[in-house]
């Protein structure tokens, strides 16, 4: 479920590159980009539709759900409540009832602690910048609660995987991919001063899942990122991958937190959401290192350097802008 987003369709990918029988739950209006040319059956409906649902669920051993609404910057956060939550919800409904294997729940690194001071932090660190998220980081908690209390009240089979920000081609509908696609195509002159992120690749994080339908314990949370990186370092890596010139000017975080005060004021009187506002500036800076050794320990994950997926994405991006 979510096969049309980027780690879904990757996660389709590798199911059907080893063979399984894989069935995916698609809406009329997705793009299919991602999965096109596989072999996979396709089932039409949305996450409310619990027939649909069903329907694609039944016989399954192990469901993938990767749906999620990533639209951090809306200013009325009930469309990310209504999708990552009371979606999520009819969903597990019919899981329960489904007599699967496992139910492999792709959540986000935005669910675990911020480390501070240069802190490293864990699965087990408690979860300490709640007033500090937006509508976004509060829907995606509350969808992790929601699938581990079907878990300890509802024997659901769920495991959780905490994936970071992905990166790597062919991303059809960039998102978390945007800056990176800018600066492969020489369109990025600045980066934010001292902000990065945790990262992974795409075909690594989608291989954290599978490992996690297989390995995974129930009940518990995987984090699915390989490490922390400046904005510097991916927008330089990505350039010059491709031949573009690399981003020279930092901007301080506090100039871009004056700029998303200012563009969400905007928004508000123009009635309009905003690619980048005070919420965006926020989740950039509340970035910390993560470690990941829980998943290589207990699914024996260990992914490859992100440089090698930021480079891939960019070389995909720059030849899909000459077509």
């Amino acid at each position: 479920m979510g096969a049309s987003g980027n780690v879904g369709a990757c996660v389709t990918r590798q199911l059907a590159a080893r063979g399984d029988d894989v069935r995916v739950l698609l809406r009329r209006s997705s793009s299919t980009k991602g999965i096109d040319g596989l072999d996979v059956q396709r089932c039409y409906g949305d996450i409310f539709d619990t027939e649909a649902v069903t329907a694609a669920m039944a016989d399954r051993d192990v469901v993938y759900y990767c749906v999620v609404d990533t639209r951090a910057e809306l200013r009325d956060p009930a469309p990310l409540f209504r999708t990552n939550v009371e979606g999520l919800r009819n969903v597990l409904d019919v899981a329960v009832e489904a007599q699967l294997e496992r139910f492999v729940f792709l959540s986000t690194i935005g669910t675990i602690a911020v480390g501070r001071n240069g802190e490293t932090v864990d699965e087990r660190t408690p979860f300490n910048w709640a007033e500090e998220g937006s509508g976004y980081i509060a829907s995606r908690r509350e969808a992790e609660r929601l699938v581990l209390s079907y878990v300890a009240d509802r024997g659901l089979p769920a495991v959780v995987t905490n994936v970071s920000n992905p990166y790597g081609p062919p991303d059809w509908q960039p998102r978390q991919g945007t800056l990176v696609q800018l600066a492969a195509l020489g369109r990025m002159p600045a980066y934010a001063r001292g902000v990065g992120s945790e990262v992974v690749g795409i075909d690594d994080a989608a291989r954290g899942m599978l490992l996690a339908a297989e390995r995974g314990r129930i009940g518990e949370r995987y984090i699915i990122s390989e490490r922390y990186m400046t904005q510097r370092e991916m927008f330089t890596i990505a350039a010059e991958a491709v031949g573009a010139a690399p981003p020279r000017i930092g901007i301080p975080m506090a100039v871009l937190q004056v700029v998303g005060h200012l563009v969400g004021a905007l928004g508000v009187l123009l009635r309009h959401d905003f690619a980048f506002t005070a919420t965006g500036a926020r989740l950039m800076a509340l970035t910390s290192p993560a470690d990941h050794s829980k998943a290589t320990r207990e699914l024996g994950w260990h992914p490859e350097p992100t440089e090698q997926a930021i480079r891939g994405a960019a070389r995909c991006y720059l030849e899909r802008s000459k077509t």
